[in-house]
């Protein structure tokens, strides 16, 4: 491993369109980190070698049991995050996943189990509540701003990819491409899910990838309902049949007031408030514009610099995909279906500055 105050040495397995984001991500942490070495077919050898990539290889075992890596980085399609991840935490090392941390529960028990004993971190996505809009969200919800937090809704999807036959095969679909974001959001906020209940159907049976006409085999439509432990119910609209959509991704609804995030809780756009004491929305900016969605490396890096705990958890990634997967074993049974997992909320602390400074302007509307 590297000594504490050299550059933490980063291998990625996966070298598709979301390596673009992570070196990027990687090169705002010079100093502290640096790919040293990438792994994937060998037609992705010269996109690695322009993003500054030098090493190369199309063997992942190479990357895991290489000696000058400290952190391995898994962006390949779900089926083989879990065996990967499981293979660099026996070997040691850090990792960060990609979402979902695995295929099945099992595999994704199995890691949570190996994380708790290995010596490596592992940092499974999406990294939603790292950014600070939500944190301050989750903050003003859980000190009382709006009352209990009684209800709750959230949305994620879009046309669908042209690219990859996976996302349409089982493993794949936007329940598990891109609600597990909604799902992970509302969780960071109003805690672990009792029960799940959920639709889905194939709107689109065949899809255009990369030129071929492929069957359409998992869900492409999905309105999934939860219910958690303390109470509160949410809806979560994802599909690959979503063209374009305007207005908040993410609401919360309490006894006294609302909260509702701007633009996409993987990308924010700062948050609007009511309380029903003011009998105004309040809007508040986005502090962090250039927060990206693959702020999970930056997080890892410094928990390992500094030794902390990272905020994002084994256990809650491992309980949303519980919700995710039972929400499918609903649609296909017709009946709301238990969580058995649970996981402990994060703790965001007060930032120095006070969040009035944020404010843009009270807009006041008609209550109806």
């Amino acid at each position: 491993m590297a000594r504490k105050e050299d550059p933490l040495r980063i291998g990625v397995i996966g070298c598709g369109s979301v390596l673009e984001q992570y070196a990027a991500e990687a090169a705002r942490l010079r100093g502290l980190a640096e790919i040293v070495l990438a792994c994937g077919r060998p037609r992705q050898r010269e996109a690695a070698e322009a993003l500054g990539i030098r090493r190369f290889t199309t063997e992942a075992e190479e990357v895991v049991s290489s000696a000058d890596v400290d952190i391995v980085v898994i962006l390949t399609s779900p089926p083989s995050h879990g065996p990967l991840a499981r293979a660099a935490l026996e070997a040691g090392k850090h990792v960060l996943v990609e979402k979902p941390m695995a295929a099945t529960l099992g595999e994704a028990r199995d890691l949570v189990a190996l994380a708790a004993k290995s010596r490596g971190l592992l940092l499974p996505a999406p990294f939603t509540i790292l950014s600070p809009t939500f944190q301050t969200i989750a903050r003003r919800v859980r000190r009382g701003d709006i009352g209990r937090p009684v209800s709750a809704r959230a949305r994620y999807g879009w046309a669908g990819p042209w690219w990859g036959a996976w996302f349409y095969r089982p493993g794949g679909g936007p329940l598990i491409d891109l609600a597990v974001y909604n799902v992970t959001s509302l969780t960071g906020i109003l805690g672990p899910a009792r029960r799940v209940m959920a639709m889905t159907g194939i709107a689109i049976p065949q899809r255009e990838v990369s030129g071929e006409r492929v069957q359409v085999e998992v869900e492409d439509n999905a309105q999934v309902l939860i219910e958690f432990q303390g109470g509160a119910l949410a809806a979560v609209t994802s599909g690959f049949t979503i063209q374009q959509y305007r207005g908040p991704p993410l609401e919360i609804y309490g006894l006294e007031g609302t909260v509702q995030m701007l633009g996409d809780d993987w990308d924010p756009d700062g948050y609007e408030l009511w309380q029903n004491q003011a009998g105004a929305w309040q809007l508040f900016k986005e502090t962090a514009p250039d927060w990206p969605w693959t702020d999970g490396l930056r997080h890892l890096v410094e928990c390992v610099k500094i030794g902390a705990r990272p905020l994002v958890t084994p256990e809650h990634a491992f309980h949303v995909l519980e919700i995710m997967l039972e929400a499918q074993a609903s649609a296909r049974e017709g009946r709301a279906k238990a969580i058995a997992s649970s996981f402990t909320p994060p703790e965001f602390p007060e930032p120095a500055a006070a969040e009035a400074a944020h404010l843009i302007h009270d807009r006041t509307r008609a209550s109806h």
